[in-house]
């Protein structure tokens, strides 16, 4: 008997849409995969697999034999040593794992690990950059004097303390502006 083919795409946002990567993995040639099988998610990259709800009930459905493909390494995650892990528990369940950005595309051979190490490494490394380069622009910002963080909310307090000098308590208060208990309690003592 021939192993079932799922599909597995991954969006970091709400805004994005997994269409496209559907689209792509389709028209490498595996538009004959039924939808059931055809699983999308919202999660970061920097999620782990084994908390992706979606994925881990992809896993759950697949037995040996099966075939998970996936448009790039990436969708599997951006740390490599989560998606190393991922893809060897995957291989050791004999499912075979598709990455269709790689020369060889198939994880399963020892071309395609180590082209999957290559690929899992650069996705580490450029996740440190973003990073690195995060963090530079704060420390400048911070440098030029820019105050970072939340803005101060003046007025929320003034409408928290107007409160309070009447005798509300918190949970009044939250009641009557409409605000919720904890930023009630954040600006009580003003």
């Amino acid at each position: 008997m021939t192993g079932r083919t799922f599909i597995y795409c991954r969006v970091s946002t709400t805004e994005q849409t997994a269409e496209n990567q559907v689209s792509a993995i389709k028209a490498r040639g595996y538009d004959k995969v039924p939808a059931n099988r055809v699983i999308t998610e919202t999660v970061s990259g920097a999620t782990p697999t084994a908390s992706r709800k979606a994925f881990a009930k992809l896993v759950d459905r697949m037995e040996e034999g099966d075939t998970l493909v996936v448009l790039k390494v990436d969708r599997l995650g951006r740390d490599a040593i989560d998606v190393l892990s991922t893809v060897k528990s995957l291989l050791a369940s004999g499912i075979r794992v598709v990455s269709l950005d790689l020369p060889c595309p198939d994880l399963s051979t020892s071309e395609g690990q180590m082209m999957l190490g290559m690929f899992t490494v650069f996705a580490e490394f450029e996740k440190n950059r973003i990073r690195e380069r995060t963090q530079e622009a704060l420390d400048r910002k911070k440098a030029e004097g820019v105050k970072l963080g939340r803005p101060v909310a003046v007025e929320t307090t003034k409408r928290v303390q107007l409160c309070k000098s009447q005798g509300l308590s918190q949970s009044q208060t939250a009641t009557h502006t409409g605000l919720s208990i904890a930023t009630v309690k954040r600006h009580w003592n003003g």
